[in-house]
């Protein structure tokens, strides 16, 4: 079929509308008549992921981690816990989508090849583990859940991310856990502090979703997947590698999208200037039309700060393209080389992505420091921009536990 012709303007606010980008943070009662304190939190940040479909999980935390930062810029007043209790009470679940992700619990049986696939790839390094996987086992079977540290072996073995040729140091209790949760066997169903809390699948996922996962066609859970994807994406072309989360060659995501255009399900898009189509679920066409009157944004949006590895940010090409923004996460870049800082993240406003925020928060002292802020050129770092600025900082500091801001350098490259 012919693309669907539109403006770069449109495509992006349709991008920004999907991920929850467009509209102010939620607003949410953190108290709900009837229930206990915190459901109202609770509820609302189950939607957003089962809005965004996956929430994409790092454990480095300049401020907070990856997954909290990421609710945090969708939802005001956001409060950790309220992960930690859908994790606890089996509601979501963490596995590999874009990459290790937080992701609805009623998704759990589509996974089900990937999981086998995982298996497969794990089963001589955990036979090699034995008895200690074993003894891991059992004892969460007997006791779950467990933290991480409840398990200490004195054989030291070598992790799948360790220097083959250096001395093993890697605690094989610590490697039987990466595996099977690799595996599926066993899952992490709660965090305290930075702690993992770990238990069986058998004894933690619904027995109904478990009876789902072992009647699910393959073929079925893939197409399932693939259709997550395109959820999750929004916006999104099969120059992808990880398009549909299923390892597909160049010539399988092409087929993947074309079968899936005579389907019906997604249509491909045309803008102006762009080489290649990029691909939006059919049911957005009209939402896409909604877009393209173009009007201006509310002067009063929020500007947001969004983690390195943000939906929004899933795709560099698409970044690139649709908002004129290059972005790189410089935590694997030596100090010396990186220009915005190690956990440099992105600033949004409206529909524009306006330049970069470096953040380090002192727990101890509940100080948020901005190590640097630097606007893009074009960007007119006015009086009215340097307010939204300072009240967007001073918010970001108190959901995330601080009390005080500091800037400590600024990078703007236009003020006029």
């Amino acid at each position: 079929m012919d693309p669907i012709r539109t403006t770069k303007i449109a495509l992006k606010r349709l991008l920004l509308d999907r991920q929850r980008l467009l509209e102010p943070p939620i607003e949410t009662d953190s108290q709900v008549e009837g229930k206990a304190p915190g459901d109202g939190m609770r509820q609302c940040v189950l939607d957003v992921i089962r809005q965004l479909e996956a929430v994409q999980i790092d454990p480095v935390a300049a401020v907070r981690a990856n997954q909290h930062l990421a609710l945090a810029a969708r939802i005001a007043g956001y409060e950790p816990e309220a992960l930690n209790a859908l994790l606890r009470d089996h509601e979501v679940f963490e596995y590999i989508a874009n990459a290790a992700c937080i992701l609805p619990m009623e998704d759990y049986p589509i996974f089900e090849p990937i999981r086998q696939r995982m298996r497969q790839q794990t089963q001589a390094s955990i036979e090699s583990l034995q008895p200690v996987i074993g003894q891991v086992l059992e004892r969460l079977d007997r006791e779950g859940p467990l933290p991480a540290k409840s398990f200490d072996s004195e054989q030291r073995v070598h992790g799948y991310w360790d220097d083959a040729n250096a001395t093993a140091k890697t605690k094989a209790s610590s490697l039987a856990l990466h595996l099977l949760t690799d595996a599926a066997e066993i899952r992490i169903v709660g965090r305290e502090g930075n702690q993992r809390l770990f238990h069986t699948a058998l004894r933690s996922v619904p027995a109904e979703l478990l009876r789902a996962s072992e009647r699910i066609d393959p073929a079925e859970a893939l197409d399932a997947m693939l259709r997550k994807y395109f959820r999750a994406f929004g916006v999104f072309e099969p120059s992808d590698p990880r398009f549909g989360w299923q390892r597909l060659s160049a010539q399988e995501r092409r087929h993947a999208a074309a079968r899936h255009v005579e389907a019906g399900t997604i249509v491909p898009v045309a803008v102006e200037g762009l080489k290649q189509p990029y691909y939006i679920l059919a049911s957005d066409r009209e939402r896409l039309s909604m877009h393209e009157t173009e009007a201006a944004l509310s002067e009063d949006r929020p500007i947001r700060f969004l983690p390195p590895l943000d939906n929004l940010l899933w795709s560099r090409k698409r970044l690139e393209e649709l908002f004129d923004f290059t972005y790189r996460w410089e935590i694997y870049t030596p100090a010396v080389k990186r220009t915005y800082g190690y956990y440099a993240m992105p600033i949004l406003d409206g529909d524009r992505l306006i330049g970069r925020m470096d953040p380090r928060l002192d727990t101890k002292k509940r100080h948020l420091s901005v190590q640097l802020l630097q606007l893009e050129a074009g960007t007119a770092y006015n009086d009215r921009l340097r307010t939204r600025m300072e009240l967007a900082l001073d918010a970001f500091a108190r959901t995330h536990g601080a009390e005080t801001v500091s800037v400590e350098r600024y990078a703007i490259e236009d003020t006029d």
